[in-house]
């Protein structure tokens, strides 16, 4: 995917958004400079390891048939989102608040102190996401691809649906700035 963006370099410029063939970012796909456009899809991670043997292997199985039937270039792509677990702490408070039972309020507590501990600057909360990206020109095509994927992966018993804006600012900020969090604040004289 770098090599994609990278095509589209503009010089000695100095600012990345000069560099980067990026038109626009709308209904889930970046349009380029190029007329290509760069959507996908978003695949709901299942852990295949806690089903019987069976099972496992006909996902597997499953998985191997629908990578072969992809027929165009793609890319596989694992991204962190920073989490705030900020909501599920207060639920968890709402929830200790009104459990009746001494075993029931020992138990939440300790979920609490759980998710506080993980509060702390030396852990970074993030949920991992997985895509699968492709370019092409033709909208028609595109609608096409992002159907077969789907389907192809609800075969294997594996959910997705089509990357959002969100998530592809998101996948272009990780790339593009090495997975760092950026924070500006207001600078005041």
């Amino acid at each position: 995917m770098f090599v994609m963006f990278i095509e589209g370099s503009k010089g000695n410029s100095k600012f990345a958004e000069d560099w980067v063939p990026i038109k626009n970012i709308l209904n889930g796909m970046i349009l380029l400079d190029n007329g290509y456009y760069v959507t996908g899809i978003k695949v709901v991670p299942k852990n295949i390891f806690i089903l019987d043997q069976a099972e496992m292997e006909n996902v597997l199985f499953n998985l191997r048939n629908f990578y072969n039937m992809i027929d165009y270039e793609f890319w596989l792509m694992v991204s962190d989102r920073p989490v705030d677990i900020n909501s599920y702490l207060a639920q968890l408070q709402l929830m200790y608040n009104k459990a009746t039972t001494a075993g029931a309020r020992k138990i939440i507590m300790q979920d609490i102190n759980k998710a506080n501990m993980f509060m702390g600057a030396e852990y970074n909360v993030v949920d991992t996401e997985y895509f699968i990206l492709f370019k092409e020109k033709k909208l028609e095509i595109i609608q096409k691809k992002l159907h077969n994927l789907i389907a192809g992966l609800a075969n294997c018993g594996i959910n997705s649906m089509q990357v959002s804006n969100s998530d592809l600012r998101m996948i272009l900020d990780n790339f593009l700035n090495g997975g760092s969090n950026t924070r500006f604040g207001t600078v005041m004289s």
